[in-house]
């Protein structure tokens, strides 16, 4: 088959993942890069020589040789842009969350279901093997009726004010992704709920929530997410699981960032699985959606603009409730300033944003 012509826009840290993988995996041809900064084109056109390196997204949009875009730069220029590739017939590759406000996010997730053209998010959390391998044990009956969803994952980075404002605070700058993984569980809709978060350092958003409640179905769940987990350690740390309890047995993971090891403790077999963690499954998530354009035929696996809109709605409301729940400040500003210097002087650490 014909490689599939695919224009880029935004070469910052995950657009540069996305291209890494797209390069190598002999599927697409990558046509265009996209960037409004000279110095993100400049880092571009060094890398990738034989790519078309652009400031004006319009040149993709307008070429009737492109088959498919990837819109991997900040949030606020996402809705501009999905609807400019329905408007000319492009298939769309995007990260989340799909638009700033969750108005946008329904309407762009509704027009998607008519458009005709083909479109992806990235719930990376739904392509991991291990969220899938637990998935088959919970439906397999080896735990029972599913009765609660337990999730945590607290690194030292993203401080805040690195960026990204526009994907809102960490709850929904990540933790979306965690609301999304416990409804894609839970396979039922989100129902009560109560948060409590803390504005660390002083800073004007809670960088750290915890969030419990039930889904329509009775299913209970607890998130908990936050950059705030020993930023200015000596030797940095995380701490990150799923765990999954049922009326009779138990699902849980943990990982490393490296390898991830999942336990199944069911009524018939008890498993330990431990492989390579993955990543942000960027590899799975481009074959599924190279193999849907190239078929024609959506690969229901992939997560849709619905899915990306419903996580942001409700890690939304989840902040809302938070900032009406006593919402503490502990820490000073001296503190974050303090951490910001330290992650743009380090090597290597959580969530580095790349240097330009």
């Amino acid at each position: 088959m014909d490689k599939i012509k695919v224009g880029i826009i935004g070469f910052g840290r995950m657009g540069e993942m996305y291209l890494d993988q797209m390069m190598g995996s002999g599927r697409w041809d990558v046509i265009y890069i996209c960037d409004t900064f000279p110095a993100a084109r400049k880092a571009a056109s060094e890398k990738y020589p034989g790519v078309k390196v652009v400031g004006d997204e319009d040149v993709i949009f307008n070429d009737p040789e492109i088959q498919a875009v990837g819109l991997f730069a900040l949030a606020d220029s996402r809705k501009s842009q999905i609807e400019k590739a329905m408007a000319s017939g492009k298939h769309i590759l995007a990260e989340k969350p799909i638009a700033v406000t969750s108005e946008d996010e329904e309407a762009l997730a509704a027009l998607a279901e008519t458009s005709g053209v083909m479109s992806a998010v990235n719930l990376y959390l739904r392509n991991s093997w291990y969220h899938r391998l637990m998935k088959d044990f919970i439906a397999s009956g080896e735990i029972g009726e599913l009765a609660i969803i337990r999730i945590c994952h607290m690194t030292p980075g993203l401080a805040p004010g690195e960026g990204h404002e526009y994907e809102g605070p960490a709850f929904h700058d990540c933790g979306m992704h965690y609301v999304d993984i416990a409804r894609w569980y839970a396979e039922s809709e989100y129902s009560t709920w109560h948060a409590q978060g803390v504005r660390m350092w002083d800073w004007k958003d809670p960088w750290w929530l915890q969030v419990h409640g039930t889904f329509s179905s009775g299913v209970v769940f607890d998130i908990t997410q936050g950059f705030v987990y020993g930023q200015m350690s000596r030797d940095q740390t995380h701490n990150s699981y799923i765990d999954i309890i049922g009326t009779k047995g138990i699902v849980r993971m943990t990982h490393d960032f490296k390898t991830a090891v999942v336990e199944m403790r069911g009524v018939t077999r008890t498993e330990t699985v431990e492989r390579p963690f993955g990543g942000k499954n960027i590899d799975v998530l481009c074959n599924l959606f190279a193999d849907s354009v190239e078929s024609g035929v959506r690969d229901m696996r992939m997560p849709e603009f619905r899915d990306a809109a419903i996580a942001s709605r409700f890690a939304w409301r989840f902040l809302d409730d938070a900032m009406g729940n006593a919402l503490p400040s502990i820490g000073d500003n001296a503190t974050l300033e303090a951490i910001r210097e330290r992650r743009r002087n380090m090597k290597d650490g959580y969530g580095l944003l790349p240097r330009r």
